[in-house]
């Protein structure tokens, strides 16, 4: 403003000067006298636009902010800055890395609990390689219909991430001729496969039904294998389907119920024959219908045991995500299981083993 107005004044005073030149003396020669008084009257009226604009500066500042000039813009015409969102994988893949195990799965909670409406992140965030891996296993826990199809094109993604193993895994929920014969053939490729984890995630989906049905295409696909590892694993996957459907066709097995206690200790029956039940790590998280049988005998203490650490529930309280230790001499394995409530009764719908550590020297009881 006062920049405007000192402009004003000096076009003015430059007018005026133009216009003495026009006078009526064309010679362009003034008497001494009237050259005083008309460059008096030019400092004057300077100093006295000079001290309004001096006088208005204060009082304009004081009521508001000085604002810059800007080029007007019609509502239509404006647009809002575009946000910057570059921060948001970067700090989700800190999360997911951390060296604290703890940092990715509470977030994995987080998601869990947020529920369904998580799935178009999620699958956005297939798409950057750093966060590819926490939002296929997300993905993979949610169980929706969204989520299993982004999954399903993640068997031809052409990056060297392997993530192919999170639909795999994903496919144990569903116990039909068709996911079966999926995971089976995966198996029989193991030979060609070059990432081993890929082949482990169908042979644990399929220990998550006790489809006996399937025993003997499984010994078929393990005499032909060639990797030791992937025998061995295949091997212990047979006993557990092998051994559950004989514990829960006994009298025992179809008496045990339906909590998520239960469900979660049918899974490792084969190693817990004798175990009187397994222990939640705080009956808090546990809903009341879901607390283990007290027997009134002891027995003699068991070889293994698991641990129900926490648990995390979906929105509609239909299905929970459930963090499991299962520990024996020797070996300490920790899982994610995810369980689906059908007609009342908690049931797996896919198991992930996580990290496994040794336990050198230990013996006996846990």
């Amino acid at each position: 403003m006062k920049h405007l107005l000192m402009n004003s004044a000096a076009s003015a005073f430059m007018k005026s000067d133009r216009g003495g030149k026009r006078g009526a003396e064309p010679s362009g020669i003034l008497r001494p006298d009237h050259r005083g008084k008309t460059a008096n009257l030019k400092w004057i009226s300077l100093f006295v636009v000079l001290s309004m604009s001096l006088a208005v500066a204060p009082l304009r500042s004081a009521s508001r902010p000085f604002e810059p000039l800007q080029e007007a813009t019609s509502p239509e015409t404006a647009e809002e800055p575009t946000p910057n969102y570059a921060w948001a994988p970067a700090l989700l893949y800190d999360v997911i890395s951390s060296h604290n195990p703890d940092a990715p799965n509470y977030l994995y909670d987080s998601v869990f609990a947020t529920g369904p409406s998580m799935t178009p992140q999620l699958i956005d965030a297939l798409k950057d390689d750093r966060t590819a891996e926490f939002s296929a296993q997300a993905l993979a826990f949610l169980g929706s219909e969204a989520a299993l199809t982004a999954l399903s094109k993640l068997v031809n993604d052409p990056r060297d991430l392997d993530l192919r193993r999170f639909y795999y895994g994903a496919l144990g929920e569903f116990d039909t001729p068709q996911a079966n014969q999926i995971l089976v053939n995966v198996i029989r490729n193991a030979n060609h496969e070059p990432d081993r984890t890929v082949t482990e995630a169908a042979i644990i989906a399929l220990t998550v039904h006790s489809n006996t049905t399937l025993v003997p295409s499984l010994k078929q696909a393990e005499a032909q294998l060639t990797d030791p590892v992937i025998q061995d694993d295949l091997e212990n996957a047979l006993s557990i389907i092998q051994s559950r459907a004989h514990y829960l066709a006994t009298s025992t097995g179809k008496d045990a119920g339906g909590s998520i206690v239960q469900a979660v200790r049918a899974y490792f029956m084969p190693a817990l024959e004798g175990d009187s039940g397994i222990e939640p790590a705080s009956e808090h998280t546990i809903t009341s219908h879901s607390k283990p049988q007290v027997h009134s005998t002891p027995r003699p203490a068991p070889q293994a045991n698991v641990e129900i650490e926490r648990l995390v529930f979906s929105p509609d309280k239909n299905r929970a995500l459930a963090h499991v230790v299962f520990k024996e001499p020797g070996a300490i394995a920790h899982y994610k299981i995810v369980l689906q409530k059908r007609y009342g009764d908690w049931t797996l719908a896919s198991v992930w083993l996580g990290r496994e550590e040794e336990r050198p020297g230990l013996s006996g009881t846990p």
